[in-house]
């Protein structure tokens, strides 16, 4: 049964939302042909050679982010769709709104969830290599984890607003990228944020995304109702505050702040989404009361709905240490509405019909790289390659949904699919081609902009990083030693920005496997011998995440106990390869 829920409809909702954020607030504009908002008057602050900064990440999380856009904090930020981390499309045109090349850059500042990071990395690399200076901190400052064993990390919650603040405070006295990004990262690690929810909360159109007894409260969820740590029953508000800072600054867990008397903490109360004023203002006096007790200075408090999940009844509590400079950038003015104070065109008192800044693609249309071009026949058989392979992903579909439901919400197939299908889509035939096959390194681009369009997702982020880093492997030669480094390139870019590693329980076991053992013996062996001994052991590899326990992505949020098939993700980097290298044989 779906929510009560005041919208037009859900497709739209994210949208109108953002049209009716710049209706209030007119010094705020919408990039057309994206859900990104930029600040109206951001070349100002371009010329002026400061930096900007860009956040973003799914919605659902008002007003975040969208509404901590202003002098003094941030000069864009891009929306995804309600709870999904928004395509690279967007977050490059959102960089290319903000930096020009010779500006002093953008900071980049990402909230630590597989999505956000690989979207938004991706983007950084593309904006990096026209020519933008680009810097990207990640903040993940849940403190709800309690094992020491590798997840996908502390998820990053309310206490990255307290980051839109310090780094737009330095970025409107003027400091350099580089003493940005280092007083974020340093603040990063001195923070802390726990959550406690009464209620889930509930994506338009749907139902409620976990179920709570009307008895009940969960400590140490995720903003997007993933698991907390325990469920309790429900108690007064000065025993949950009690509940919250104990845990969070619990020696005994792997992921608690370090508290002690007389350290100088700022704290933000902030309102999950459906919490009244009347708690919201309990809550905070019981926090800073209770703080304030075990002799720790509250020096800045901050109480309001600043980081939401929805419609969620609960509560966060975010702790960050103070020194000089935090506090100085804490205090320092702001005009973003979301600390509330409507921000207004410069030079203007009146609110006018908000503006639409205009954005053309054919600004930064592709462009040839010049890179080495191959024979007809190899550019046919790289056309073999790429059809077959797409046609054996689209046709293994259901099973490696089924795989998925393990671990996952059981996609996997379908969004590799859709992937495939958009490449298929626009391939063309060997004697018109619509992808550049004669240009290796143009082809490995091209593949990676559709993917990321028509796969969307963690997936898409990751095949796309995949092969835009291979692409550089591949302009001045394409040997086989070239395309060995290419696999090894895109597969230390993936591990990178995704974070998993072999032995994850990933795609990343098969392919390193496969890249490994093509690296041993592409010198000693032929092309087909090398490959065909990378299928066997990125087939070994596959079968062998059966036994693994995740430790990164989605999966890594799962009990071990009820993943005993092979990775949906390592399973299908075999059928891609086997398809290649049964084109090869045939050459």
């Amino acid at each position: 049964m779906s929510s009560k829920k005041l919208i037009n409809s859900v497709d739209r909702c994210v949208d109108e939302a953002l049209e009716g954020l710049v209706y209030v607030n007119p010094g705020l504009q919408v990039l057309q042909g994206h859900r990104v908002v930029v600040r109206s008057d951001v070349q100002d602050v371009v010329k002026a050679g400061k930096v900007t900064l860009l956040c973003g990440g799914g919605s659902g999380h008002e007003p975040a982010h969208a509404g901590y856009i202003g002098s003094g904090m941030l000069s864009a930020a891009v929306a995804g769709a309600v709870f999904t981390s928004p395509p690279p499309s967007s977050i490059l045109a959102a960089l290319r709104s903000i930096t020009k090349p010779g500006a002093a850059g953008s900071l980049i500042i990402v909230k630590n969830y597989t999505g956000d990071r690989l979207n938004f990395g991706l983007a950084a690399e593309r904006a990096k290599a026209e020519g933008l200076k680009v810097n990207m901190v990640v903040v993940g400052e849940d403190c709800a984890l309690t094992s020491a064993d590798k997840t996908a990390g502390r998820r990053g919650l309310c206490g990255t607003i307290f980051m839109h603040k310090i780094c737009g405070a330095l970025a409107e006295e003027g400091k350099p990228l580089e003493e940005i990004h280092q007083v974020a990262s340093n603040a990063a690690k001195n923070m802390g944020t726990i959550g406690v929810s009464l209620t889930p909360c509930s994506l338009p159109g749907a139902g409620p995304s976990f179920e709570l007894k009307s008895d009940e409260m969960e400590l140490g969820l995720g903003i997007h109702g993933e698991a907390g740590v325990k469920r309790t029953k429900l108690v007064s508000a000065k025993e949950v505050v009690t509940m919250m800072l104990d845990h969070m600054t619990n020696p005994q867990t792997s992921t608690h702040i370090n508290l002690k008397k007389g350290d100088k903490v700022a704290c933000m109360i902030n309102n999950l989404g459906g919490t009244s004023v009347l708690e919201m203002s309990i809550i905070a006096r019981e926090a800073i009361q209770q703080l304030e007790a075990r002799g720790v200075a509250v020096e800045r408090a901050y109480c309001g709905s600043l980081m939401t999940s929805l419609d969620m009844a609960g509560v966060s509590i975010t702790l960050l240490h103070l020194d000089d400079t935090i506090r100085r950038c804490l205090d320092a003015k702001t005009t973003a509405p979301a600390w509330p104070v409507p921000l207004l065109p410069k030079g203007k008192s009146t609110r006018e019909n908000p503006g639409v800044m205009p954005y053309s693609q054919k600004d930064v249309a592709d462009k040839s790289s010049g890179a080495v071009k191959v024979p007809k026949e190899t550019a046919d058989m790289l056309y073999d390659m790429i059809k077959l392979s797409m046609e054996r992903l689209i046709a293994s579909e259901d099973e490696l949904n089924k795989l998925d439901k393990e671990s996952g919400d059981g996609d996997c197939g379908t969004t590799l699919a859709r992937g495939a299908k958009g490449i298929l889509e626009i391939l063309g035939s060997k004697d018109n081609p619509g992808l550049p096959v004669q240009v290796p390194a143009d082809l490995a681009l091209s593949l990676a902009r559709v993917v990321e369009n028509s796969m969307g997702g963690s997936s898409g982020a990751l095949y796309s990083l995949f092969l835009t880093s291979a692409s550089l492997c591949l302009q001045s030669s394409v040997g086989p030693a070239d395309w060995v480094k290419a696999l090894v390139n895109g597969n230390n870019t993936i591990m990178r920005y995704g974070g998993a590693e072999p032995g994850d329980r990933t795609m990343v076991d098969s392919l390193v496997a496969a890249g490994t053992t093509l690296s041993e013996k592409i010198s000693s062996t032929s092309p087909v011998q090398a490959l065909e001994a990378a299928v066997q052991a990125a087939e070994k590899a596959a079968q062998a995440t059966a036994g693994m326990k995740a430790r990164a992505g989605r999966a890594s949020y799962v009990s071990a106990e009820r993943l005993n098939s092979p990775d949906p993700g390592a399973v299908s980097v075999t059928y891609w390869m086997k398809a290649v290298l049964e084109v090869l044989r045939a050459v």
